[in-house]
């Protein structure tokens, strides 16, 4: 049976801040798409087979193993105001540290669904222009951090309508090794 999978960037310690962030916002404007989703970055989402599961877990052992744990910083409120997406921004610092790992992983996994090389924490999405306007009079300032040490992998629960975290998969700050020409003489 095929099943909706996301990946993504996922600390516990970001999910009660930016739930009450979220109530909040809900108070003002009813429900919204992403009120009731905990807090992530998403690097992809896709659709596969279960059966192909264990071997999307296996590729995200091997390659979050490669990666460094680092702190993430997310310090500003911004949107995409095309989609109506309402989000807490990352530094620039820490968006050097996120994206390759974001690319890493869609270069993995191929055929995806959705990725997202622009890492940020969506507070809401599709939002109409004036919702975006409110929630941007809402929110003026932020300063979150977490240490990044994994990447989690989420399965979509089409009666809830939510992701929930299946695995994760711990940073084992072992670089590949890189290929050296070796020489004959």
């Amino acid at each position: 049976m095929e099943k909706t999978y996301s990946v993504v960037f996922y600390s516990k310690t970001l999910v009660e801040p930016v739930k009450k962030l979220k109530d909040f916002l809900k108070s003002k404007i009813n429900w919204y798409n992403s009120c009731n989703s905990e807090a992530h970055i998403t690097i992809c989402e896709f659709i596969i087979d279960e059966s192909q599961l264990d071997s999307v877990k296996q590729k995200l052992i091997k390659i979050a193993d490669t990666f460094t744990p680092f702190e993430v910083f997310l310090n500003h409120f911004d949107s995409f105001p095309n989609s109506g997406a309402f989000f807490i921004g990352v530094t620039e610092e820490s968006k050097k540290n996120l994206v390759p790992i974001m690319k890493k992983t869609h270069e993995t996994l191929k055929s995806l669904k959705h990725k997202s090389d622009n890492p940020h924490l969506s507070i809401g999405r599709k939002l109409t222009p004036e919702n975006l306007k409110l929630a941007s009079e809402l929110f003026t300032t932020i300063d979150l951090q977490f240490e990044c040490n994994e990447i989690v992998l989420r399965e979509f629960d089409p009666k809830v309508k939510q992701f929930f975290v299946i695995d994760s998969f711990p940073f084992g700050s072992n670089p590949e090794p890189e290929f050296v020409q070796g020489s004959l003489f």
